[in-house]
């Protein structure tokens, strides 16, 4: 087994990005895909680097190797990559983003013969004075190698910390919006790229979604204009796999109650809506865990799981 991790490792460290991770879709009875797995480092990595590899936002990463060094992990170490995910509570149709996560899930439309699939990928969010609003909205407009008009709010800011922006932010390495561009309903937001990829799976945008490069050039050319966006707030899931019961805890946001009891009543709701359909016994010393931990990794919480 020790061979293999190795090989495994060695193979990532020449792979720029898996780019989306796409699963089969369960059915609608069932709310988990993916699953944990474990790479070793090689002497020249970060753990940035073996983040963006395997898609996961550089907060998440942390959050779940909390003992290893970000720009040192070492030669041969075990990395957890918690490519294991409960699907939010929201229409399997069009772009789902759940913020606290950072995380997008993208439902294409099934192709005759094929199983319906989930696509998924880290973003970067607003921060806590520039939050990305909550709803539903569509994409309204698409654009390849757009040019940046940054609004005078933030021409402002930039220009109050010495670092004045020009009116019109051409196409090319220096823009923010990066390649690619897709623009919402909601005025002055985009999902779009960026041309600095170390910050996405954090908070530090004006509003907008920042994906990969990787990423959103492979996103861009699936969505029409009209796909359906639904931008959620959900610290909490909990989604079945088989007869198993599972619980995701992430921090929730700052401007949001976050609180110990606050996680609760989260918890609360996200189980009220997975045990509508079917019951179990729960393990309360693991959901404690969870709570306390709010690591994003689905835990299973029934008894015997």
């Amino acid at each position: 087994m020790k061979s293999l991790a190795i090989v495994f490792s060695f193979s990532l460290s020449f792979s720029t990005s898996v780019l989306a991770e796409t699963f089969d879709l369960p059915s609608q009875h069932f709310g988990v895909i993916g699953s944990m797995r474990t790479v070793q480092s090689t002497y020249e990595d970060t753990l940035l680097d073996i983040a963006r590899r395997a898609n996961i936002g550089q907060n998440q990463m942390e959050r779940v190797n909390p003992d290893v060094d970000r720009w040192m992990p070492g030669e041969g170490t075990l990395i957890t990559i918690p490519s294991h995910y409960v699907l939010p509570r929201a229409p399997r149709k069009g772009v789902v983003l759940n913020l606290p996560e950072m995380r997008m899930y993208y439902f294409p439309p099934k192709k005759p013969g094929q199983p319906a699939q989930v696509q998924t990928y880290p973003i970067s969010i607003g921060r806590m004075d520039w939050a990305t609003p909550l709803g539903m909205t569509t994409i309204t407009n698409k654009k390849k190698d757009p040019s940046w008009r940054p609004p005078e709010s933030i021409r402002k800011e930039h220009a109050e910390k010495g670092d004045p922006l020009p009116r019109v932010v051409p196409a090319g390495p220096n823009n923010p919006l990066g390649a690619y561009a897709m623009r919402l309903g909601m005025p002055s937001y985009l999902i779009h790229g960026t041309n600095k990829p170390l910050g996405v799976g954090m908070r530090v945008s004006h509003g907008c979604i920042r994906m990969l490069p990787e990423d959103i050039e492979h996103l861009f050319a699936q969505l029409p204009v009209g796909t359906q966006v639904n931008i959620v707030n959900q610290p909490v899931k909990a989604g079945w796999y088989g007869g198993k019961l599972y619980l995701e805890v992430h921090p929730p946001l700052e401007e949001y109650p976050n609180d110990r009891g606050a996680v609760v009543e989260e918890v609360m709701v996200a189980l009220d809506d997975a045990m509508n359909r079917r019951s179990a016994e729960l393990d309360n010393t693991i959901i404690d865990e969870a709570i306390d931990q709010r690591n994003g990794l689905p835990q299973v919480i029934t008894r015997g799981g």
